[in-house]
């Protein structure tokens, strides 16, 4: 099991605030050579990247690259330097067909992975068949696109992105791979974030991307296993294994009823809460 609670975007044009990263509580850090990096600053930028991943240190943090789109002119470029990198893998943005991601993958070393950006409609449209293309690690909401793109209007309750939300983690669970949300765009927010992080949470989302690294702490508590559901996991467990001894299939605990299926879920929980306290964040 991956911890996937926050991934945070670095501009791979800061130098100092790439090697500040390593330190942070992020379960991954996403250099950037996309958004966050003016025309004029991409070669540079690529070159920075590629010293800083040569140079390691990221200690558990899987480190990732978002690379410029393809069809930009620094597209394949960005993949090349990836590919001889070390890094844990290439944060593809505006994927909207497998051929995409297929020739991305192909670029990379085996040990690398793909993370398909959903952040137009095409893309929502073809997230399913994008999640099971070879060498997809997982998808990514890009919310700030596809609303845009949507021409909707921003909410709290993110509902004008909901369906489109949706399918991405059908579409992720359908093909086994992880479902990440967004970004949540106001740093000083933290109901906000907060509120948008339980959203997330609650459709099924692995963890969030972020743009600030005061945002990681509530991605972090969010994300992870309460300790009442560490809790209740361990009595599921408990409670199952002494059914089955007395020969029974189903088992109950605190008034509810436990069947393998959620006993298998509750293992996954406990295994979640052990590599965070491993972690120390």
């Amino acid at each position: 099991m991956q911890l996937l609670r926050s991934m945070l975007y670095v501009p791979g044009s800061r130098v100092s605030a790439i090697e500040k990263a390593r330190e942070l509580p992020a379960d991954a850090v996403i250099l950037d050579l996309e958004d966050a990096v003016i025309p004029d600053q991409k070669p540079g930028a690529r070159k920075a990247v590629a010293d800083v991943l040569s140079a390691g240190g990221f200690g558990p943090r899987a480190a990732l690259v978002r690379v410029n789109a393809g069809g930009t002119p620094w597209h394949h470029e960005d993949v090349s330097m990836v590919a001889v990198s070390g890094a844990a893998g290439v944060v593809l943005p505006k994927a909207e067909d497998p051929s995409q991601v297929e020739a991305v993958a192909a670029r990379l070393d085996d040990e690398m992975s793909v993370w398909a950006m959903i952040e137009t409609p095409r893309g929502v449209l073809a997230a399913e068949r994008i999640a099971s293309t070879s060498g997809v690690a997982g998808l990514i909401a890009g919310t700030n696109d596809l609303r845009l793109d949507l021409q909707a209007k921003v909410s709290p309750d993110r509902a004008a992105l909901t369906h489109a939300l949706q399918m991405i983690v059908l579409a992720a669970r359908a093909a086994g791979v992880a479902a990440i949300d967004g970004v949540f765009n106001a740093p000083k927010d933290a109901e906000g974030l907060r509120r948008e992080c339980l959203q997330g949470r609650l459709f099924g989302f692995d963890g969030k991307t972020l743009i600030h690294p005061e945002q990681l702490g509530i991605a972090n508590d969010v994300f992870g296993p309460t300790p009442d559901e560490v809790s209740f996991a361990a009595r599921q467990i408990e409670g199952f294994t002494s059914a089955q001894a007395n020969g029974q299939g189903v088992a109950v605990v605190d008034g509810v009823i436990v069947e393998e299926l959620h006993v298998r879920s509750a293992r996954q929980l406990i295994v979640k809460a052990d590599l965070i306290r491993d972690r120390g964040w």
